[in-house]
């Protein structure tokens, strides 16, 4: 049975570099399909694929030719855009990529957006696990696929600010038709321990932390010569965090 994990937060928290070790730490254990959902594309250069088509070009390109009518009636439209959706997969050693690429433009992509959350589940159902890096504002994963998440990692610095951001992006992912099973509070670049006034902020929240990521100078290094994650050393402390994470996935344990 696949295993869906959902990776959000705000921006600058480090979501696509975790999303990244993890596709990577996964892909160990079973086939992983990683689903980029945040318009910027970055999950492809972290991870050092090159990325040439998204899903969002061919949904707009769909879309146009239906409403110009331009679509040939003796071709079934789910299975054109299960065919496009096929052609913008990058293939790898243990994982695949897929990138939503840019949100709708003017004009109503119900139907396009209908389709292709089915080609996206479908295509889901082929991997041990899903992985997906959410873009900044969760409420358009539903955009991005129907699929129940098993696991919700929630990105935060060790900031009251962060803290308070995670908690509304949990309460709106719950609010929304996407069921969702266990939620993890991930804190990067944590120097020392968690503050007393920052836990009494967790507490509030009810978001347990899962695990604390030191700042990390392996990764720093990488990050300045623009070099994938994946290529970061087993010693990292970035990686070991995850691989623990991963490690539970895997295994099936609670997170926390």
């Amino acid at each position: 049975m696949t295993k869906t994990i959902a990776i959000a937060g705000k921006g600058g928290t480090g979501k696509t570099t975790i999303s990244a070790l993890l596709v990577k730490l996964l892909s160990d254990k079973g086939l992983v399909l990683a689903i980029d959902g945040d318009p910027s594309e970055n999950l492809s250069q972290v991870l050092g694929l090159s990325l040439e088509k998204t899903v969002g070009s061919n949904r707009e390109a769909l879309s146009e030719m239906i409403t110009k009518g331009n679509f040939s009636p003796e071709v079934s439209k789910q299975e054109y855009l299960d065919g496009k959706i096929m052609e913008a997969l990058v293939e790898w050693k243990g994982f695949d990529l897929i990138a939503m690429g840019r949100p709708e433009g003017p004009g109503c992509y119900c139907a396009a957006n209908h389709m292709l959350r089915a080609s996206v589940d479908r295509l889901g159902e082929r991997y041990d696990y899903v992985i997906i890096d959410c873009e900044a504002g969760m409420e358009h994963i539903s955009r991005q696929t129907t699929r129940d998440v098993d696991i919700l990692l929630i990105m935060t610095d060790p900031t009251l600010r962060g803290i308070t951001t995670a908690a509304r992006m949990k309460e709106l992912m719950r609010e929304m038709r996407t069921s969702v099973g266990e939620v993890g509070l991930i804190m990067n670049r944590l120097a020392g321990t968690i503050s007393q006034k920052l836990q009494e902020s967790l507490d509030n929240t009810g978001l347990k932390v899962i695990v604390t990521i030191p700042q990390d100078h392996y990764l720093s290094s990488l990050e300045i010569e623009g070099e994938p994650v994946t290529n970061l050393p087993p010693e990292s402390p970035i990686v070991q965090k995850v691989n623990s994470i991963a490690e539970k996935i895997a295994s099936g344990e609670h997170l926390a």
